[in-house]
């Protein structure tokens, strides 16, 4: 849930950019930072290392941010509202939102800042941040300690080079395969080629590259980026809990007592929802599908035994995560599953690839099953075990909620201040932590 409203709001150029050039005034006139002015100050002039007490001035520089509801967005809002509520500054520097949309900037208990962006053709709603001088103006305006790059393509190639004009560390997390994204929309070696020279060439400018999983670690490392560590997101297991299963929901969704197996994420193509199409055809189970995106329409056709019950969030979301039996997931790429690991929190055995993120998230045997990657078949035999043994799923429920029980916000954002810490050489080196 999000903070309650505070009160105050001042344009950047009124907060005042010592030591920035001209163009880079001009080139925030019209981009708007919000501030909960009762828990953020402006350094005063000349203070741009951290303090004695380790607090960081972090500007936060992420390719997406509510209203847009995805893993990097998630997460930019988790980490930033951890890190000011343990007394760290940080900034958040966004795309604009499309027109209309409603924006939660003012509700936050840190300042975020908006720069002009343009949509996506296959996501009407997904902006894309423009790089340009307000990213080093805003950058320079909050006096940054270090620039935070969350899943650098546009605009944290923009960040990264404020960061380098500015001699300031950045710590760029990887979070997309923008590559495998590129193999998917049929972009051929040639643009899988050029995400992997233009992603490596902004990880590589940074202090320090975080890895969301260690599978992905090692394939970065094995691609030739530099200085990788592993740091994984945390999940809020008070909102995400087994307390939450409604009844009522459970009868609505399956008046005849199926097994409910829940799906949760982005409708798109490289999520593979076509591979559950064996999973809805199972008897006795009921398949249900949360989220919205482009490749709604193919997977309502694939899938027309499915409910589909469009994008949810908060109090909401979190009761139908308690009220399904068994998460799967069928999408190959994931570097790391935010969703994954809120239906443990929720008490679900789930099943997915044995690829990416799932390696880490996902005892097999214990807490769900892994299958092979792309295999239809297999995903709907993990689903048929689990869905006719009830003792089955609920000792795997048990365990994957056990297990991410240390995975907390608080925990991880803390690691992430060490890497922050690390960089700026107030502490020694880190060897990173495993998810």
């Amino acid at each position: 849930m999000l903070p309650p409203a505070r009160s105050g709001s001042e344009t950047l150029h009124n907060v005042g950019i010592r030591g920035s050039c001209r163009a880079s005034r001009r080139a925030v006139r019209q981009t708007v930072i919000h501030y909960s002015t009762a828990r953020h100050r402006v350094a005063p002039p000349g203070c741009t290392q951290v303090s004695d007490r380790g607090v960081v001035r972090i500007a936060y520089v992420t390719e997406s941010f509510p209203p847009d509801v995805n893993g990097v967005a998630i997460t930019a809002t988790r980490v930033a509202e951890h890190l000011a509520l343990s007394g760290h500054q940080p900034v958040v520097i966004a795309p604009r939102a499309a027109r209309g949309a409603e924006i939660p900037d003012r509700r936050l208990g840190y300042p975020v800042v908006r720069v002009p962006s343009v949509g996506l053709p296959l996501y009407p709603g997904f902006r894309v941040g423009l790089p340009g001088r307000a990213v080093r103006a805003a950058v320079a305006a909050h006096r940054a300690d270090v620039v935070h790059l969350a899943g650098p393509v546009a605009l944290g190639a923009s960040g990264g080079a404020a960061a380098g004009e500015l001699g300031v560390p950045a710590v760029a997390v990887y979070a997309t395969d923008l590559a495998a994204y590129a193999r998917t929309y049929r972009l051929g070696r040639a643009g899988e080629a050029l995400c992997w020279r233009h992603l490596r060439r902004i990880h590589n400018a940074a202090s320090r590259t975080l890895a969301p999983s260690t599978a992905t670690a090692a394939d970065l490392a094995a691609r030739g980026f530099e200085r990788v560590r592993v740091w994984g997101r945390g999940v809020d297991t008070t909102r995400f809990s087994p307390g939450h299963r409604c009844a009522a929901l459970r009868a609505e969704l399956a008046p005849d007592g199926e097994v409910i197996v829940g799906y949760v994420g982005r409708l798109a193509a490289e999520k593979r929802l076509d591979l559950l199409a064996g999973v809805a055809a199972l008897p006795g189970v009921r398949l249900v599908i949360v989220g919205a995106g482009p490749a709604e329409a193919t997977a309502r056709r694939k899938l027309p035994g499915a409910a589909f019950l469009g994008q949810h969030q908060g109090a909401g979301l979190a009761r139908i995560y308690a009220s399904l039996d068994v998460f799967v997931h069928a999408g190959p790429h994931d570097t790391f599953g935010n969703t994954l690991q809120e239906a443990a929190a929720s008490g679900l055995p789930v099943v997915a690839p044995a690829a990416g993120g799932p390696l880490d998230l996902v005892a097999d045997g214990e807490t769900g099953f892994l299958v092979p990657p792309g295999d239809a078949g297999a995903l709907a035999g993990a689903v048929a075990v689990l869905a006719a043994a009830p003792e089955l799923r609920a000792a795997q429920g048990r365990s994957a909620r056990l297990a991410v029980l240390h995975r907390s916000w608080p925990a991880r954002c803390e690691e992430l201040a060490g890497h922050y810490l690390a960089v700026l050489g107030r502490t020694p080196e880190l060897a990173g932590a495993t998810a």
